[in-house]
């Protein structure tokens, strides 16, 4: 595990202190599964991973049979904003 460190408003505090109170458990545990189901929502909310996303519009692109310039790796800030 990683040790950070986070500030919360006096109500977060003390919700988490009495959740933590109510279900027998340590506060860290509360807020780790908090910030698991938070996380977990949010991902469920858009249907998909950004990784998931981004291999859809891959297959997109191979589908359209899209072509990028051969050196788009390397002139990638000039295709992006164009050359100065």
């Amino acid at each position: 595990m990683i040790r950070t460190q986070v500030f919360l408003t006096e109500e977060q505090a003390r919700d988490i202190k009495l959740r933590a109170k109510r279900e027998k458990k340590r506060e860290a545990e509360v807020i780790r599964e908090l910030l698991s189901e938070g996380l977990h929502a949010s991902r469920s909310a858009s249907g998909e991973t950004t990784g998931e996303a981004l291999l859809r519009l891959a297959r997109l692109g191979e589908k359209l049979r899209v072509k990028a310039p051969t050196d788009v790796s390397s002139r990638i800030d000039d295709y992006l904003y164009g050359d100065e």
